[in-house]
């Protein structure tokens, strides 16, 4: 991660001609919230003396709490190339403050810092994440509004002239190394329209952070093709669902903690684990990894996306795979995750189920090392498998019902988090769908 200084920022201002300074925090759904203030209020910014109102914010406060601060990070400081035109743009990512200088409980970046910090009191330094996230491209039309209309018919690893999204992936890559991005590999995916571009690993923090800009530009560069990029889990009936599996270790000292030559598969009893841990969480923190009502249209049988707890290092079916890679690139890959989690709240539930199962040295089950989409209930049970859950409803019950992941998340962002996905469950219960109609009008 560069480290910037006031000082720094003050002279890159001057160098690069930046006029405008966005600050960016994250709300408790995860979208991306900003304050854009011109230059002249920069230095009030990073004294952090700047107010907003936090009852306009999902999930935040009520109105009668409603001044809260801004704390930039400087080391997140970041130009947007794309708006060298009129004067540039720069993003600083923020921390949330209370009005007494104490640090929002409802803030999901602070809320992370808070579990990093239980993972060092064990003896940990660093929780790398590499995340994988996917995407599809839909046509806008002639108002600038999404349509269901793909631009390309590619398939897995397709070029052009079938991948006709090639262009706006590589000017999107393109956009996120002059950002200081390390792309590592950049994709169609299986699905008509999806793409996956994947970027170095970090620590969870810089790697959340790097997710939610990653998101900004996608759909930044993505418009400016005349596309619309959208990260919903499962856009499209009858293809592939996009996803963002989440390659997960836990190092002390530059040294990873997962790998270790003397056990069997060179995983570590420290991996082992965390991997009991995360197995045995998983179905209650499936409603923070897979927060919409669409998110369980992915996690059915037959298009790749995990929907039973298990792990494997040979097989891509189960929730948990153990990639190939040993030494420091030994890793933990959990593949239910999806891209409309938000990061902070997702990696704090993850590394919660995994210290848990440090903690109280939980000894996962065998691997499962053939396709489970293949096995009947009956022998899913007897290898101790269980499902994820099949509705954001069912998922809600099982988080609420766990402590460790609950207090993961602490009392304010649990709450609200609960009573807005509640909502937003209702509100798809209720609703009459298409599907309805087209099935039940006829035939009664």
């Amino acid at each position: 991660m560069s480290k910037f200084s006031k000082e720094d920022i003050f002279r890159i201002v001057k160098e690069e001609n930046v006029k405008y300074i966005r600050l960016q925090f994250t709300d408790i759904l995860g979208t991306i919230k900003n304050v854009e203030i011109p230059v002249s209020q920069l230095e009030k910014a990073l004294d952090n003396k700047m107010m907003f109102d936090g009852s306009s914010i999902e999930g935040f406060v009520r109105i009668e709490e409603s001044d809260m601060y801004l704390f930039p990070d400087l080391d997140t400081w970041v130009i947007f190339p794309w708006t060298a035109e009129k004067g540039k743009v720069a993003r600083l990512i923020c921390d949330i403050y209370n009005s007494d200088g104490t640090p929002f409980d409802g803030d999901p970046r602070t809320n992370l810092k808070r579990v990093l910090k239980e993972m060092e009191e064990l003896g940990f330094t660093d929780f790398n994440l590499g995340p994988e996230p996917e995407f599809f491209l839909f046509k806008l039309d002639e108002k600038g509004e999404p349509t269901l209309e793909l631009n390309d018919s590619g398939g897995y690893f397709d070029l052009a002239p079938m991948d006709l999204g090639e262009n706006c992936r590589r000017d999107i890559v393109l956009e996120l190394e002059e950002m200081g991005f390390e792309v590592e590999a950049s994709h169609h995916e299986v699905a008509p329209g999806q793409h996956e571009i994947d970027f170095k690993y970090a620590s969870a923090l810089k790697a959340c952070d790097d997710i939610q800009t990653f998101k900004l530009v996608v759909k930044t560069i993505a418009r400016k093709h005349g596309l619309h990029a959208t990260f919903m889990p499962k856009p499209l009936f009858g293809v592939n669902g996009s996803g963002m599996h989440c390659n997960l270790s836990l190092f002390t000292n530059g040294k990873n903690a997962f790998y270790d030559t003397n056990n069997e598969l060179e995983l570590s009893d420290v991996a082992r684990q965390f991997i009991a841990g995360i197995i045995n969480h998983a179905p209650n923190f499936t409603a923070v990894t897979n927060p919409t009502v669409n998110s369980y249209k992915r996690l059915v049988p037959g298009y790749e996306a995990p929907c039973y707890v298990a792990w494997s290092a040979r097989n891509r079916s189960p929730l948990i795979r153990i990639p190939a890679s040993r030494g420091l690139s030994t890793r933990v890959e959990v593949r239910s995750v999806d891209p409309a989690a938000n990061p902070y709240l997702a990696m704090a539930v993850l590394l919660a189920a995994g210290l848990d199962g440090i903690k109280n040295k939980l000894t996962p089950p065998a691997p499962i090392d053939r396709n489970i989409y293949v096995m009947n209930k009956a022998e899913r049970l007897e290898a101790g498998i269980v499902d994820l859950p099949a509705t954001l409803a069912q998922a809600l019950d099982l988080f609420k019902a766990d402590e460790i992941i609950v207090n993961a998340l602490g009392e304010h962002l649990a709450e609200h988090f609960v009573e807005a996905k509640e909502i937003e469950w209702d509100m798809f219960r209720t609703q009459v769908h298409p599907w309805e109609r087209e099935q039940y009008m006829s035939m009664y």
